[in-house]
């Protein structure tokens, strides 16, 4: 299982994300006022600013004070840490 910091000490699985997006948008704004009526909302900003809307496959939405291409970046990191060299990995 692969995890990613989405700010604050908060992590969620990398496994289990569908999208991450900027919450500007009218209809991302309605996801997540729906997901906050259902109790789907997990609010990951400690009091800051939302600066991405993290959407997972169990229709939960995070929300996270940290930009969109932050989190991705860091998805992308994780992924790319059994780079192979001299036939050992790091």
């Amino acid at each position: 299982m692969q995890l990613i910091n989405i700010g604050f000490g908060n992590i969620v699985s990398a496994n289990r994300i569908i999208a991450i997006v900027s919450p500007e948008s009218a209809p991302i704004k309605r996801i997540v006022q729906e997901a906050k009526d259902d109790g789907m909302a997990v609010d990951a900003t400690y009091g800051r600013r939302t600066r991405a809307v993290i959407i997972m496959d169990s229709g939960h939405v995070v929300l996270s004070a940290v930009q969109p291409e932050t989190v991705a970046g860091r998805l992308d990191k994780d992924e790319n840490t059994n780079i192979v060299t001299n036939g050992e990995e790091e």
